[in-house]
């Protein structure tokens, strides 16, 4: 299903060279971080979805934003003004997106899966160090619900148990973050969740799939350069240097734009300007 995933992402990523077009044929609901003027495009968007003809996940972080020590200081400065339980580990999450997506798909999405994702030994991952080669190791928590009548585990939230009116939506938001929060807790105290860990066995279709269409698209890209070394011109040859320079610049600047010491100030300014 993860080839239909849909995510509620900034607008700043549609203007991404090939990634951001790409999303946005894909009919990814991109949002200003302003919900004046998001709710409108949002609620749209979402609603077109309703008639997607295929399975999809749809994807929200709905702290909105990556953890800084900053943004959380200010988060929490916010959730001591409104009368909000404090959290450790993650920023207040926005209500108002979640309760919106739960509005707009009801019926059609079936269950919440709440994931929270951590890396080993305090592990920093970066886009430059997984192409670089460098290995991650990464633990992924789903939240499963305990059934009382019948004792089982579930693996999934149904969407009829999270409320539809907003205030109630945000409310049950908050308290799965306070739940989060103290698997947090568990997680950095022990080095495990609070459950029997699960290893996915290794797939070998995904390397082969992988070699096959590297091996398929290399092959012309390094004809194309033998044939050019022999041509001997030297114009050729510092034009196709000079491709290989500007596609390595925008590379790099896009491998900036991930990296969380470049994020953007949203959380800082925005939760600044609600306690005014």
């Amino acid at each position: 299903v993860l080839q239909s995933s849909k995510v509620l992402a900034k607008k700043e990523l549609s203007y991404m060279p090939v990634i951001g077009w790409m999303w946005y044929f894909l009919e990814i609901v991109f949002c200003k971080r302003k919900w004046e003027e998001d709710r409108k495009t949002v609620v749209q968007k979402l609603l077109n979805l309703r008639d997607y003809p295929e399975n999809f996940w749809f994807l929200i972080h709905c702290e909105g934003t990556r953890f800084t020590e900053q943004k959380h200081q200010i988060s929490m400065q916010v959730a001591e003004a409104k009368g909000l339980p404090k959290l450790k580990y993650h920023l207040l999450p926005r209500t108002k997106g979640f309760a919106v997506t739960v509005q707009c798909l009801r019926n059609v999405v079936s269950a919440v899966y709440d994931s929270t994702l951590n890396f080993r030994n305090n592990e920093n991952p970066t886009l430059l160090g997984v192409l670089n080669g460098k290995k991650y190791h990464a633990d992924l928590y789903v939240r499963r619900v305990i059934h009382i009548l019948i004792p089982f585990y579930q693996e999934r939230i149904p969407l009829e148990d999270v409320p539809e009116d907003e205030q109630e939506c945000s409310t049950w938001l908050h308290k799965l973050y306070q739940e989060k929060d103290a698997f947090q807790e568990e997680y950095y105290r022990t080095g495990t969740y609070p459950a029997v860990p699960t290893i996915p066995p290794r797939r070998p279709w995904t390397l082969l799939n992988w070699l096959f269409w590297a091996l398929l698209l290399l092959y012309p890209l390094f004809k194309l350069l033998i044939n050019m070394i022999n041509s001997g011109s030297s114009l050729t040859l510092a034009s196709f240097a000079f491709v290989i320079i500007i596609a390595s610049v925008g590379v790099r600047w896009m491998i900036g734009v991930t990296e969380i010491n470049k994020g953007s100030t949203y959380g800082n300014n925005d939760n600044k300007q609600k306690q005014k």
